[in-house]
């Protein structure tokens, strides 16, 4: 403006009075004046005042009331889009980036494929905050980078893992895995329709739910490098130990203990109605449980060869590359890496959601039995890995369990496993 002004002075002068010229220098300095001034003053920010939330219809109203809560306090304004949980993920690769999120509400085993693929951005987190959030719930949502260096990728607020559900009206709380054995086969033979121990699996198997019995027998998916990584080279499927335990899987075929034709509506439908002693299932079903009518008690499977450990799922939110996109990065690292890591937060959204909190705090606020004892059965669990290679493991690991536990047409299970290893192995390459 100043340069543009005093550039058409000369062109005014020419054949004008001395007080035009006057008044005419004397309006332009004014003008150039202002210029330098307005150059001088702060520029008010351009960065977004709104924040674009994806989560799924379970969380919506939670979502909602939390972050808008923030909202409110920092003058931003929050859209919460509802979408199909795994959707989320999905989406998140094409999404045009005027409509993208600027947050996401998932699961940490998501975490791997995001951040290799730059859809999410790594937070910077105080150490007063993370001391409040469970190691394994902090390393669940950590990803390392090609030099082996972990960083934090999403704010867990919620933890989930399976039990086993005992009707104690009908069966004792087993104290050892013999005794698991030992009371279903029992209650099994009692009367025509009888299930001892239903586990949902199905005809393609189910890896997720099979994990205890895995991990009873010295199983397990991936090792870890000398930093600590998840390594991808180490798949143990069929390590030795696993192997030579496993001719156990054969005898709980013949047995009836485990069937692979119990799927899980199967399984849900014969613990309700009482026909079943024995449940193993998560805290998604709370409600129903404590609508039933049954007496329960929820316990970690006994150890078995090895400790009976369940699969551990940690959910929470995850910053987009499209907050930085849209200004709202400083926004929504806040809201994410700071504020939805407290225990105010975490305590509303695990009372609509069913979920223990990942914050310890609140998790001493947590009333509900269930939830206590869901969480109790949690101990020594193993984070689902989280690295992208985990994606060649689910379908071949399940497929192995339903093979080998499908009845009298059932595939030896040293057979299945070195299968299962071998396909996994060569899909990683």
């Amino acid at each position: 403006l100043a340069c543009s002004s005093v550039g058409w002075i000369p062109q005014l002068m020419k054949g004008e009075s001395n007080f035009m010229k006057k008044s005419i220098i004397k309006f332009v300095a004014g003008l150039t004046v202002v210029a330098f001034v307005a150059l001088a003053m702060p520029v008010a920010s351009s960065a977004a005042t709104t924040l674009r939330i994806w989560t799924d219809a379970d969380r919506k109203v939670a979502v909602e009331k939390v972050a808008k809560a923030w909202g409110s306090k920092n003058g931003v304004s929050i859209t919460v889009i509802q979408k199909d949980f795994g959707k989320i993920r999905d989406d998140l690769k094409t999404v045009d980036a005027s409509t993208a999120p600027d947050v996401i509400v998932g699961a940490h085993d998501w975490v791997g494929e995001l951040s290799a693929n730059g859809s999410i951005v790594p937070l910077t987190v105080s150490s007063a905050v993370l001391s409040k959030i469970p190691a394994y719930a902090l390393d669940a949502f950590s990803y390392a980078n090609a030099k082996g260096v972990k960083k934090l990728y999403g704010a867990p607020v919620a933890l989930e893992n399976i039990g086993l559900i005992v009707n104690t009206k009908i069966a004792k709380v087993p104290t050892t895995f013999a005794e698991l054995v030992s009371n279903s086969l029992a209650f099994q033979k009692k009367a025509p329709g009888n299930f001892g121990l239903v586990v949902p699996q199905g005809s393609g198997g189910d890896a997720y739910h099979m994990y205890p019995f895995f991990s009873g027998l010295c199983g397990y998916i991936f090792g870890k490098d000398a930093k600590g990584n998840l390594n991808a080279n180490d798949v143990g499927v069929a390590n030795s130990k696993f192997l030579a335990n496993v001719s156990a899987v054969d005898t709980w075929n013949k047995s009836g203990f485990i069937s692979s034709k119990v799927d899980y509506g199967v399984a849900k439908n014969a613990f309700l109605a009482g026909k079943a002693a024995y449940w193993l299932t998560g805290p998604w079903e709370s409600d129903t449980l404590s609508k039933s009518g049954l007496k329960v008690k929820i316990v970690q499977i006994p150890k078995n060869k090895c400790a009976s450990v369940p699969f551990l799922g940690v959910q929470g939110f995850m910053v987009t590359k499209f907050a930085a996109t849209h200004g709202a990065a400083s926004l929504a690292k806040d809201l994410v890496g700071n504020y939805m890591l407290q225990k105010g937060p975490q305590v509303d959204l695990a009372a609509a959601n069913g979920r223990a909190p990942a914050n310890i705090d609140a998790a001493k606020l947590v009333v509900n039995p269930l939830l206590k004892q869901f969480a109790a059965a949690s101990t020594g669990g193993i984070p689902m890995p989280n690295i992208p290679e985990m994606n060649s493991v689910w379908g071949d690991l399940g497929g192995a369990w339903a093979k080998a536990t499908k009845g009298k047409d059932a595939t030896p299970a040293k057979a299945a496993f070195r299968v299962a290893s071998k396909a996994i192995i060569a899909k990683i390459g």
